[in-house]
């Protein structure tokens, strides 16, 4: 099927209409947010491009909310999920505007990462939110059709965000005005999105009225109940057992994409541009991650024809093996003709697994536990990228190629493939009825 017949599958339902319009436009502004940080972490004249640094900056980013990223759970499970999209955004517009404030009156500063760090941190709870309330629009049979579209073309929206936003840098001359345009411009996006979430139903997201019962009260009964919330949670997914070992396999694929995205930054900044030259680097990066992007592309082309053939676990062994062709190919040569081909594949892995993952814990985990399970998804996604970026610190030269590496990373996806498929051999994948516990 092609994307357009798979759009108009799922978008005769008005749901998946109005919440696929605030993740496209939610995204958008992350684009553009997300494009400035790069920059400043990543291809400023004034920082250093070392394996080190990069490993450290994604520290930052990442790995507060990796220990933060659970309390989401047990609120989504509480909350009306279409609030949290209409308040998360709102929450957005205030403090991308702080942040655009602060880059034109003081330049880069302490409050600068604090601010940033934190309107990362309502991203994921709003991605985790979106992917909660999908199975509310849909119905079971075109949850993979949705899954395919929803994610991958808000990556699209990202990517296209994030092009407005380098447009802008392009366009504006140097200097403090640059930053606090882009980020104002993200702010206005990230009002449309919220506005756009009010549309929805109060209650159409939900979750179920029972399990807001449970969680009723003051915010801080709320939180403190979230530490046992999230071991019954993790129970449950365990005990349901394809979901726990879907997140499992994600995590490690995850990783292991992590630590070829360091390597791709490092070799688009030291090795296939003048380390001297940032702008250069940047524009190199930008290319091999739009190359990278077309095999999330093909993704969305691939995984509905896969699915008409194959389970999703199946095509998420598929994926691993095309990860490990990517890595033999990495191996070979640290060339530009080498290297793009493999970022195909590479794209095409990490997306065709994703998607694959998403509908397995969808599919098999109950509504009163789908807030949880993602922000435990979540957690383990942000989690092993924070990982990978400390053990590729650790094994990438500052050039970011290493033959020994590469073929290293080859043997752990076919481990990795080998060890998921031989799991669920012995579940049968067979999906259980869902129950509440």
């Amino acid at each position: 099927m092609s994307v357009l017949t798979d759009l108009r599958t799922v978008a005769v339902h008005r749901g998946f209409r109005r919440l696929f319009t605030v993740r496209l436009v939610s995204q958008s502004g992350d684009g553009m947010f997300q494009a400035g940080l790069a920059t400043l972490f990543f291809f400023s004249p004034e920082n250093l491009a070392t394996a080190e640094a990069v490993a450290a900056a994604f520290a930052v980013l990442l790995l507060p909310f990796t220990i933060v990223g659970p309390f989401a759970g047990p609120l989504l499970d509480r909350w009306r999920r279409r609030q949290v999209l209409a308040v998360g955004n709102a929450a957005r517009v205030v403090l991308a505007l702080a942040l655009a404030v602060l880059m034109v009156t003081d330049g880069v500063s302490v409050a600068v990462y604090v601010l940033a760090l934190v309107t990362l941190g309502v991203n994921r709870f709003l991605l985790a939110a979106l992917s909660a309330a999908l199975p509310r629009v849909v119905p079971r049979e075109q949850l993979l059709i949705a899954n395919t579209l929803s994610p991958t073309l808000g990556a699209v929206a990202a990517v296209l965000g994030a092009g407005v936003g380098f447009l802008l840098g392009l366009l504006v001359p140097d200097g403090p005005g640059k930053d606090g345009l882009v980020l104002t411009l993200a702010a206005v996006v990230f009002g449309l999105a919220s506005l756009l979430a009010l549309r929805l139903g109060k209650d159409q997201l939900g979750p179920d009225l029972g399990a807001r019962l449970r969680g009723a009260g003051q915010a801080w009964a709320d939180i403190r109940a979230t530490a046992a919330d999230l071991v019954a949670g993790a129970r449950y997914l365990v005990a349901r057992r394809t979901p726990g070992a879907a997140l499992g396999v994600m995590a490690t694929h995850r990783f292991l994409y992590g630590v070829n995205f360091i390597a791709l930054i490092l070799i688009s900044r030291n090795l296939l541009a003048d380390p001297a030259d940032p702008a250069a680097g940047l524009a190199m990066f930008g290319l091999l991650s739009g190359i990278s992007f077309a095999g999330n592309g093909l993704a969305i082309v691939l995984t509905p024809l896969a699915h008409e053939r194959v389970s999703p676990s199946t095509w998420v062994v598929i994926c691993l093996g095309l990860g490990a062709l990517s890595q033999v190919l990495m191996a070979t040569a640290p060339t530009f003709a080498v290297i793009a081909p493999a970022a195909v594949l590479m794209g095409l892995a990490v997306q065709g697994a994703k998607i694959a993952v998403d509908t397995i814990v969808q599919r098999d985990t109950a509504d009163g536990y789908r807030g949880r399970a993602f922000s435990l998804y979540d957690t383990l996604y942000n989690g092993a990228f924070a990982g990978a970026a400390a053990v590729a610190a650790a094994v990438l030269p500052d050039t970011g190629w290493s033959r020994a590496v590469f073929l290293a990373l080859a043997v752990l996806y076919l481990v990795l493939g080998a060890g998921y498929r031989s799991a669920v051999r012995a579940l049968r994948d067979e999906p259980r009825p869902v129950s509440a516990g």
